[in-house]
């Protein structure tokens, strides 16, 4: 269950007062099924638009393979933006931690469709001007230091507003396919609504 926001109004790196985080206590990146990210921050058009655009780019993440992994989500969508900076988010912040497709198997192969694909799903100018995604890949075939450094990297920008250096927290989208249905049609329903 995602927490409500907390001082600043972002969501809480961690709820409770032990900041190791054990076992049982909630703290970021917080797990979410898409539908639920959908039900918390589908509350305006703008909103709806931004996840709208990242339920595409999933899928079309899949139709090129990608099967496996998981997405932390971030940036000023999981905030209370509106009352904290007085507008809503212009996208959504994503960091896609995913496994090479199977067809891609050796290093060469998948230098291949990175290369065939840099000025698309692999640029995030391209993506945020597509899917109002802001995304960056993390390679979870790498070798292990290196997806521990790149993750570490992430998770430390991530972790704090840009202007104010305000600690806070992030979600875990995994990379469900059978979730998106019911989060669209969740959006769908929301937008009846407006």
């Amino acid at each position: 269950m995602l927490p409500e926001f907390g001082l600043g109004e972002v969501l809480p790196p961690f709820v409770g007062t032990d900041v190791t985080g054990g076992a049982l206590l909630p703290r970021s990146p917080y797990p979410a099924s898409m539908f639920e990210l959908v039900q918390r921050f589908c509350t305006s058009a703008q909103r709806a638009a931004i996840l709208r655009g990242l339920l595409r780019f999933r899928s079309d993440l899949r139709s090129d393979g990608f099967s496996e992994g998981f997405q932390w989500i971030d940036g000023s969508f999981v905030e209370h933006c509106e009352a904290f900076r007085g507008r809503p988010p212009n996208d959504v912040d994503v960091v896609s931690l995913l496994r090479r497709p199977t067809c891609v198997t050796s290093d060469e192969a998948w230098n291949d469709f990175v290369m065939a694909r840099r000025s698309t799903i692999f640029d995030p100018s391209w993506t945020k001007a597509n899917y109002h995604c802001d995304n960056y890949f993390v390679d979870l075939d790498m070798d292990p230091v290196s997806v521990a450094e790149q993750s570490a990297y992430w998770i430390g920008l991530f972790s704090h507003q840009r202007d104010t250096f305000r600690w806070k927290g992030m979600v875990k989208l995994e990379f469900l396919p059978e979730d998106d249905e019911g989060a669209f049609a969740l959006i769908q329903e929301r937008e009846a609504t407006w």
